[in-house]
């Protein structure tokens, strides 16, 4: 899982662009691993340390720490395609940070996992007053301490409680008291704030994925007649988070296909994102995260290719949609030509081709 650095910058704007970057926090200074801080906003802490834009990529929630909100959100790495995100008034405390036993307990408020990947041998469990819930599935999970209540709004999860083991399945919520009896809840009743604030985080961080993405595909045969990358260009290591300095974020690329997330938005990887067409995309700017913040991709997979995949966090690999008159075909990147070109482009060159175009 390796880290994304720039190279290439020519003249006034590399200039403008270094000087956006070094004054923010566009840097990541530790490598990525579970209870890497990923997005802070408003008043947050981990103890006395208050986080702030540069502690993205530069903080991690230890075994035995607590990261804690007032009037603020943020958002932790967990496993590779898992993310944590707790809200205001909430505080959750990183038991192991160990990338097989990941595990935490939310002491107080809410946080929302969103879970693109998930393996076998993940033991990600998040405890919750006196229960233990594992996320097994790929999907979306609510826990919400103050009312001791675990919702699954798409996935699947085991939990231990009150001496008991029970499962707790898509659409169904548990509340941790009583007689720990499962039942089905109104998903648009419950897509409240909070909610939305996490969906429009993974739109922004499913946008940083196609631009990191392109970063990693080696000669390429996009266009008419062609289909996908001939090679990935160094650094590439496979499924992981990724650093991505013009979203100041590490994002998840995994290593083959596309997973959607449980909120519709796509990662792709290096061999799949030639897929997502450059339109009003232009080359590399620095981005902020901010209320007004929409995907530009999101609406790009039509409903036919999408429907068996979005809110499921499924995948599609292999062969089917590469070639031919498939899912590629005709595409947008060019090598060398087109918005942004295969040896490079935009303001960031990798190691030759066009500039912004």
């Amino acid at each position: 899982m390796k880290q994304r650095w720039l190279t290439g910058f020519a003249g006034g704007a590399a200039t403008f662009f270094c000087a956006s970057l070094l004054s923010s926090s566009a840097w990541a200074s530790i490598p990525p691993q579970p209870g890497v801080l990923n997005y802070v906003e408003g008043q947050a802490a981990i103890g006395g340390q208050v986080l702030g834009p540069n502690s993205v990529g530069n903080v991690k929630l230890s075994a035995g720490e607590s990261l804690s909100t007032q009037n603020g959100k943020a958002e932790l790495l967990l496993t590779p395609g898992v993310f944590l995100r707790i809200g205001g008034n909430s505080e959750i405390q990183m038991l192991s940070p160990d990338i097989v036993n990941t595990v935490l307990t939310l002491q107080r408020g809410r946080a929302l996992v969103e879970v693109d990947r998930i393996y076998t041998s993940n033991n990600v469990r998040i405890n919750e007053n006196g229960a233990s819930v594992q996320l097994t599935k790929a999907g979306l999970y609510d826990f919400d301490a103050d009312h001791g209540q675990v919702r699954v709004f798409d996935g699947a999860a085991q939990v231990q409680a009150a001496g008991r083991n029970m499962d707790l399945k898509k659409d169904h919520e548990l509340v941790l008291a009583g007689n720990l009896k499962s039942h089905k809840f109104d998903e648009k009743a419950h897509q409240d704030d909070f909610f939305r604030w996490a969906s429009l985080r993974s739109s922004y961080l499913a946008d940083a994925n196609v631009d990191a993405a392109r970063q990693y595909t080696g000669a390429a045969t996009y266009g008419y007649g062609g289909a996908y990358p001939a090679s990935y260009n160094a650094g590439w290591d496979g499924t992981g988070w990724y650093w991505d300095p013009w979203f100041s974020a590490y994002t998840f690329i995994p290593g083959d296909g596309i997973f959607y997330s449980p909120f519709g938005w796509g990662f792709y990887s290096p061999w799949f994102v030639g897929a997502v067409p450059f339109y009003g995309y232009g080359g590399h700017f620095y981005h902020q995260f901010g209320p007004g913040y929409h995907s530009m991709y999101a609406g790009f997979n039509n409903p036919g290719l999408r429907s068996g995949f979005v809110g499921n966090a499924h995948s599609v690999s292999g062969s089917s949609f590469r070639g031919g008159a498939g899912f590629q075909s005709s595409g947008f990147h060019a090598a060398g030509g087109g918005f942004h070109g295969g040896g490079g482009g935009g303001f960031h060159g990798g190691g030759g081709g066009g500039g912004r175009r």
